[in-house]
C-alpha cells in the first residue's frame, strides 16, 4: 500500500533566480566527484552542493564540519528567502527530456511523500546498501533536518491513471522551473495544487507496490531517522504532512515508455597475475568464445561495434553474454553463456534461480571472482573495479590509466529483471541498475517540521 501526501515544498525563489536553475542544482550526492564538486561551487554563490554535499577541510572537528555548515547554509537562505516553502501542500509534476542512441525520451513522474516502512515490509529494494554512505546522510539530516536528495520509486499502472490526471493538470502550462544537468539533460518540473488531480494520483497508487529504483542508502537512512526521532520522543507539528514519517520521492510508472536503464560496465584494474591468455582459457569451461581479431589500427571501433552489436541481439534472444576488451588488445571477446545450470552449480548460496540469472551475477561470479579472484570484500573495499556508463570511457581508462588492464560490456538489467528480484526479497550485486538520467538535487526539497 503506497500512502502518498503533498507537501509544501521549499524551491528557489523564482523571484530571485528565474525558472532556469540550471546554476543553482546538482546530481545526487554520490554522483558527485571531486570535479564536479568544485564546479558547482564555482557556478553560484547559492549553488546547492553547499547543502547536499560541501567542502571538507582539515580542521573539521565534531563540533564545526561540513554537516553543520550544510545546516548554516540551508537556514540563511530559508531566512533571506533564497529558498522559499510553497504556500499549499503540493505535488510535483517532474519530466526529463534527454538522448538515448540518438533518440529523443522524455521520462515523466511526480514528486510526492510517502509514509516510510522498513524495506521488505512493502516497499520493495533491489541493491545492496553499505554502512559508509548510510552514516554519512544520517548525520546530514541530523543538521538539516530536511529531506534534499529523491528516492526514486517505481510503482506499476498500465492504465496510466495518475500519469493521465497530471498530464491534464500541465496541459496548458509552461513548467515552473527547469534546468540542464551536468550531463545536457533537460529536465522540468510544475507544482500541482489542484485538490481533485492529488486525490486521483493517491487513489491510484493506493494499492500499489512501490520498487526502489535509485536511492537505498537515502530510504534507509529515511527509515532510520524515523526511528531515532521517535526514540528521542519528537514530536512533529500537527496537521503537517512534512514529518520525519514521510519520504520525500519522485514516482515513475513502470509502464512509461520514457523509464531507460542502462549498462554499468566494469573497468579492471590492478588485480595480480592478470593474464589474457590464462582469462580465455579458464572461461572457455562456462562460454562459447567469439575472437574478433584486431588487424589494422582502423578496424579497431569496427570490431568492437561488430562484437557489441551481436551481445545485444544475444541478450534479446535471452541469452547471457559480455564483450571482452584488453589492454593492448590484438582480440575482442565475446563470451556467451554455455548453459544456465552452470550457475546452479557455481553458487549455492540461498538465492533464487533469477538472481542466479543476472547477467551481472554471472559475470561477478564465473568472470570476476573465479577467474580474475575479485571477491564481494574486493568490491566493498573498491579495490579492482571502476564503473561506467559510456563505451567511449572504457577506452579512454585502458588508453590513459596504467593500472586499468581490460574492461568488460554488459547488456543493461531488464525492468522485469528488478521486478523479480526485489518482489522476491532479495538484492542484486551492486551496480546493476542504472536508471538514466538522475533525479537532480535542489530542484525542490522537503524541509522537516517539528513542534
Amino acid at each position: 500500500m503506497a500512502k502518498i501526501h503533498p507537501f509544501r515544498g521549499v524551491m528557489y525563489s523564482s523571484e530571485k533566480f528565474g525558472k532556469d536553475l540550471t546554476d543553482l542544482v546538482t546530481q545526487p550526492y554520490d554522483k558527485i566527484t571531486d570535479e564536479m564538486r568544485e564546479e558547482y561551487y564555482s557556478r553560484h554563490p547559492q549553488n546547492f552542493i553547499r547543502v547536499v554535499l560541501g567542502r571538507k577541510f582539515p580542521s573539521d572537528d565534531e563540533y564545526y564540519n561540513y554537516y553543520v555548515r550544510s545546516a548554516g547554509y540551508l537556514q540563511w537562505w530559508l531566512e533571506e528567502k533564497i529558498m522559499v516553502s510553497a504556500e499549499k501542500p503540493a505535488i510535483y509534476a517532474y519530466h526529463q527530456v534527454f538522448e538515448v542512441e540518438g533518440q529523443e525520451v522524455v521520462r515523466k513522474g511526480f514528486v510526492a511523500l510517502a509514509e516510510l516502512e522498513p524495506p521488505g515490509k512493502g516497499v520493495k529494494a533491489h541493491e545492496k546498501t553499505l554502512a559508509g554512505p548510510k552514516a554519512d546522510r544520517l548525520n546530514l539530516t541530523r543538521h538539516i533536518r530536511a529531506q534534499v536528495g529523491h528516492i526514486f520509486m517505481l510503482y506499476s499502472d498500465p492504465q496510466k491513471v495518475a500519469d493521465e490526471a497530471i498530464e491534464s493538470a500541465i496541459a496548458s502550462r509552461e513548467p515552473d522551473f527547469i534546468a540542464k544537468d551536468w550531463f545536457g539533460n533537460e529536465h522540468r518540473m510544475w507544482k500541482i495544487t489542484d485538490e481533485n488531480t492529488i486525490r486521483t494520483v493517491q487513489s491510484a497508487l493506493a494499492d500499489k507496490t512501490l520498487f526502489i529504483a535509485d536511492g537505498h542508502h537515502r530510504y534507509e537512512t529515511a527509515v532510520n531517522y524515523w526511528k531515532e526521532c521517535e526514540g528521542k520522543g519528537l514530536v512533529p507539528e500537527d496537521g503537517a504532512t512534512e514529518i520525519f514519517s514521510n519520504r520525500m520521492m519522485t514516482f515513475v510508472n513502470m509502464d512509461d515508455p520514457g523509464l531507460v536503464i542502462l549498462p554499468t560496465h566494469r573497468v579492471v584494474h590492478s588485480v595480480e597475475n592478470f593474464d589474457v591468455d590464462r582469462i580465455i582459457s579458464r572461461a572457455e569451461k562456462y562460454f562459447d568464445i567469439e575472437k574478433y581479431a584486431i588487424i589494422t589500427e582502423g578496424c579497431v571501433k569496427g570490431k568492437f561495434q561488430e562484437a557489441m552489436t551481436k551481445m545485444e541481439m544475444l541478450g534479446e534472444q535471452g541469452k547471457h553474454s559480455f564483450v571482452f576488451v584488453p589492454k593492448n588488445a590484438k582480440n575482442y571477446y565475446l563470451l556467451t553463456l554455455k548453459d544456465e545450470r552452470i550457475m546452479d552449480e557455481a553458487i549455492k548460496d540461498p538465492v533464487s534461480a533469477d538472481w542466479k540469472r543476472l547477467d551481472v551475477s554471472i559475470l561477478h561470479k564465473l568472470l570476476l571472482e573465479d577467474i580474475l579472484g575479485i571477491d564481494a570484500k574486493a568490491l566493498e573495499e573498491k579495490r579492482n573495479l571502476y564503473y561506467i556508463r559510456e563505451r567511449e570511457k572504457g577506452f579512454e581508462y585502458l588508453e590513459k590509466d596504467p593500472k586499468v588492464q581490460g574492461v568488460f560490456y554488459l547488456n543493461a538489467t531488464k525492468i522485469e529483471e528488478v521486478k523479480k528480484i526485489a518482489s522476491a526479497g532479495e538484492r542484486m550485486p551492486q551496480k546493476s541498475t542504472d536508471f538514466y538520467p538522475k533525479l537532480l538535487t535542489g530542484m525542490v526539497i522537503n524541509k522537516l517540521r517539528f513542534k
